[in-house]
């Protein structure tokens, strides 16, 4: 009976690992004859875990939707990163979950081998967070937006501008993207008629609009660059391009995606997008990124750092 509860184990973990599976592939990895297999599964099906069988040469099984949640298998190095992720929620930047993700952390903790918890242990102890400033997001809010990207169900809201002014959008969900610091959503915006991103703190939801729509050719394969692309320079009044002394690489160690975009020239020499509201704010980030620059554009910026680079050497 011990042999065969342990066998209905990893037979789940195997359904949680992989959507579907055949029956040979199965039996060969349980180590058991296809008869076996048909008695474990019909054993699933009776505690309540609806396994759903397609019969054939092609014939396999896949672990559907039910009432009964399966019990999570983790190897060791899965716990750690659960654990891990768990802890980081508890303190990020989505409200509303910190005291579940404790909760689910105490529970993981609990049945946690000791060589494993003494693992965990020393992680939490160990590193320190640095809380950002960020503003946070409901985590409700999240969901929902989640859930219409995933249901293609297109989404009606309020949203307020970096200015503040108010405005209700009509919009075909697309992605969520997170920064590290914000949540961002990309979509189309059938008002505008063009792929916006919206900053999702900024979003009240309304109920989603029901009406589905088709999946559209997206603004950018790598919506990370794109997000990063709209953060640094469309919002802005100056829109400055610089080229660095610096690889691509090296670059990007300093500049934040949310800062500006970087495009590579050569091994040495790089280009960098970015913008601002004022002509001292792109003046103080570039003297402070420690890197050698030359200024392509605008002719403004130029001139700005010219007489600020007389009044500070007037200065000493």
């Amino acid at each position: 009976m011990i042999e065969t509860s342990a066998r209905l184990l990893r037979l789940l973990a195997l359904f949680q690992a992989q959507r579907y599976w055949s029956g040979a592939q199965l039996a060969e990895r349980l180590e058991i004859t296809s008869r076996t297999l048909r008695r474990d599964v019909d054993r699933l099906r009776s505690l309540g875990y609806p396994v759903h069988s397609t019969s054939g040469t092609a014939g396999g099984y896949q672990l559907g939707s039910g009432a009964k949640l399966p019990p999570l298998l983790l190897d060791d190095d899965e716990a750690v990163a659960v654990a891990v992720g768990l802890r980081t929620a508890a303190s990020g930047s989505v409200s509303g979950i910190e005291e579940a993700s404790l909760r689910a952390l105490a529970k993981l903790e609990q049945v946690l081998p000791s060589p494993l918890r003494h693992r965990v242990t020393a992680l939490h102890a160990s590193v320190v967070p640095m809380v950002h400033g960020g503003p946070k997001v409901d985590g409700k809010v999240l969901s929902i937006i989640a859930g219409a990207c995933r249901d293609r169900d297109s989404l009606r809201f309020s949203y307020r501008s970096h200015d503040g002014t108010a405005s209700t959008r009509n919009v075909e969900p697309y992605r969520l993207v997170h920064t590290g610091r914000r949540w961002y959503l990309v979509a189309w915006d059938a008002g505008r008629e063009d792929w916006r991103t919206f900053r999702v703190d900024r979003i009240s939801p309304r109920l989603a609009t029901g009406a589905r729509f088709a999946t559209r050719q997206p603004p950018d394969r790598d919506l990370a660059a794109y997000v990063s692309k709209s953060l640094s320079t469309a919002p802005y009044r100056y829109r400055a391009s610089v080229t660095l002394s610096a690889s691509a690489e090296q670059a990007a160690e300093v500049v934040p995606p949310t800062v500006g975009v970087v495009e590579a020239i050569d091994g040495t020499r790089c280009v960098l997008h970015m913008g601002a509201n004022s002509l001292d704010g792109l003046c103080f980030y570039l003297a402070m990124m420690g890197l050698d620059f030359e200024v392509r554009e605008p002719a403004e910026l130029r001139d700005r750092i010219r007489m600020l680079a007389d009044r500070f050497a007037k200065a000493v």
